[in-house]
């Protein structure tokens, strides 16, 4: 198991693209198999270093809900100028990448079951947050109320289109979304995500709530939850940062000598407290 375990952590396992998903103007979600036909175990919330051969390797969430099947899913926004990202962008099913990992720690899912849960997703932070939804759905009886706050700038920005319509029409699960802005298309809730916190009530002591957003959104958003009094102990943010070999070697994510892409990139926020920037 260890070897099989350095293998994933050193060695890129080889992957075929098998669809190319335009979700809007910048984003594209990526679905993988790998080769071997080996499954990857990982938690929702945990990141994979992806390789797109002649670009390099960079660092990407997984989308995907965790399982045994040998596939997996990315949700990547395209950066002009960017080198993977432009050239993976580029790639047609039936182009090959390789794939490391995982790393990090992902979502506690044992302390959230038995518990309400409050996903709260800004923009593309909706794409690591959709395999922890995905994965309390696949085990609905061992979770409490589960409500989705998703907003973004406008209409266009939406990912997973086809699946928020499936999801709006679930009665296990409460999904609210916003724009930044009143627009022409949209006939929904307008106003920041905090917003969404007005018509929201809950049981402060068994709600845990997980954050993956814009940096910007964060101390309003655990602002909200601190008026509701949610524990910082049970609210969760995922840190984006440069997470460039995945096993703390390099130093480019560390926060104060913590490494985010060791300890995290999921902490709670009495964590982030302890040692957060200033």
């Amino acid at each position: 198991m260890a070897a099989e375990h350095e293998h994933g952590l050193y060695l890129p396992r080889s992957i075929e693209l098998v669809e190319a998903i335009e979700e809007n103007a910048l984003e594209k979600t990526f679905v993988f198999d790998l080769l071997d036909g080996e499954p990857m175990p990982y938690n929702a919330g945990q990141f994979m270093l992806l390789t797109v051969f002649g670009a390099g390797e960079a660092p990407f969430t997984l989308c995907s809900m965790p399982g045994e099947a040998p596939r997996v899913r990315l949700t990547v926004r395209r950066y002009p100028g960017g080198r993977v990202t432009e050239a993976l962008h580029a790639m047609e099913p039936g182009a090959h990448a390789g794939i490391r990992g995982p790393f990090g720690n992902g979502f506690p899912m044992d302390a959230l079951r038995g518990r309400d849960v409050l996903v709260v997703a800004g923009g593309i932070g909706m794409a690591p947050q959709r395999g922890l939804i995905e994965a309390i759905l696949n085990e609905r009886d061992s979770f409490g109320r589960l409500t989705v706050f998703y907003g973004m700038a406008n209409p266009e920005q939406m990912l997973y289109k086809d699946l928020m319509a499936q999801w709006q029409e679930r009665d296990d699960l409460d999904l609210r979304l916003t724009i930044d802005r009143p627009h022409p298309d949209w006939d929904g809730h307008v106003g920041l995500i905090t917003t969404l916190f007005q018509d929201f009530e809950a049981d402060p002591s068994r709600l845990s709530v997980t954050i993956v957003g814009p940096p910007v959104m964060y101390p309003f958003v655990t602002q909200e939850c601190a008026t509701l009094g949610v524990a910082d102990e049970d609210i969760l943010v995922s840190l984006e940062r440069r997470m460039a070999c995945g096993v703390g070697k390099c130093g480019h994510c560390a926060i104060k000598g913590h490494y985010v892409c060791i300890e995290g990139p999921v902490f709670t926020l009495a964590q982030y407290k302890e040692f957060g920037e200033d």
